[in-house]
């Protein structure tokens, strides 16, 4: 699980920031949460390949989180994508999603699947699922959780070689879940497994204040990826707009007990955004600000910052 920030500014677009627009890579799968305008240019200097999404989630309707949508389908269809696109939003998705992936007169060669999602629904990808969560903000909006599926246990090679079973394909077969049978003797998964595993978790507020509801879905998440427009010094805007601060973020996070808060969705009154980084971790001291094309992995129980890998793209560290 592989998360690449593209776009991390809020509202406007600066020469440091592109606006929202979040790939996370779960297995072979690519998804996409938001996509402001030039998220495909954003692509192309990333590691990550556009022509791999498989699903985009749009949290609402104001022009930086979604604009970007007609170019990039415009640009998987120049390099020859014939594979479904599925299109998640908030109610109004479908009628939206036919309009910009017909702008003028141009005709996709790839079929493009929408979906309206509201407060508790989900999508099922086997897995791991992405369930949508109401946000506050000043139009409906949504938020995500990731989450993947409970893993099977570890094998317990040592107990697996105490009950007969010879190293090879049995191993494999039993690692997968299938019983094998040794000199007559049944073994079950069972008992050369350990318990159940839990699944990584990831949370993305989209535009929002703070809400208990946030709070309660991402207790215990790896990663909660949070809005944190303003400095707490201008709270009283970032209420007005329906952000929150980065000290507010925290706050979040800390209640939350999640591993890392990354900020996002930085005003373009920041030329540094150090002062939110700082302004967050006085609460909760593993946060890190999200710079365009930083890219890092979400791992079991992990926290940061330390392991962010910050590869040599632009924007202020």
């Amino acid at each position: 699980m592989q998360l690449t920030f593209l776009g991390t500014g809020g509202g406007l677009p600066s020469p440091q920031r592109g606006v929202s627009a979040i790939a996370l890579q779960i297995g072979r799968d690519v998804l996409l949460f938001d996509c402001g305008e030039g998220t495909q240019r954003q692509f192309m200097l990333s590691p990550v390949s556009f022509m791999k999404v498989s699903s985009i989630f749009i949290s609402h309707f104001h022009g930086d989180h979604f604009l970007g949508l007609p170019g990039l389908i415009q640009s998987m269809n120049f390099s020859g994508r014939d594979s479904a696109l599925d299109i998640y939003g908030p109610r109004g998705m479908i009628e939206l999603a036919a309009t910009v992936a017909t702008l003028g007169d141009f005709t996709p060669s790839f079929p493009i699947r929408a979906g309206e999602m509201q407060g508790g629904d989900a999508v099922d990808f086997g897995p791991y699922t992405v369930t949508a969560l109401e946000s506050e903000h000043t139009i409906p909006s949504l938020s995500f959780v990731i989450e993947e599926k409970p893993r099977r246990g570890r094998f317990l090679i040592d107990r697996a070689k105490e009950l007969g079973v010879p190293e090879g394909p049995m191993f494999s077969r039993l690692q997968s879940g299938n019983a094998v049978t040794v000199k007559g003797k049944t073994i079950e998964p069972s008992m050369v497994l350990g318990p159940p595993r839990k699944g990584r978790k990831v949370v993305i507020s989209g535009d929002t204040r703070p809400t208990q509801a946030i709070i309660e879905a991402a207790t215990g998440a790896e990663v909660l990826v949070h809005e944190a427009t303003m400095d707490h010094s201008l709270q009283e805007g970032a209420r007005e707009y329906g952000h929150s601060t980065a000290r507010e973020a925290a706050e979040v996070a800390k209640a939350a007990g999640v591993g890392l808060l990354i900020l996002t969705h930085i005003s373009n009154r920041y030329d540094d955004a150090s002062i939110l980084e700082k302004e967050a971790q006085e609460t909760f001291p593993h946060t890190v600000v999200a710079t365009d094309l930083m890219s890092l992995p979400v791992r079991m129980g992990g926290k940061g910052p330390p392991g962010v890998n910050l590869p040599g793209g632009p924007g202020p560290r």
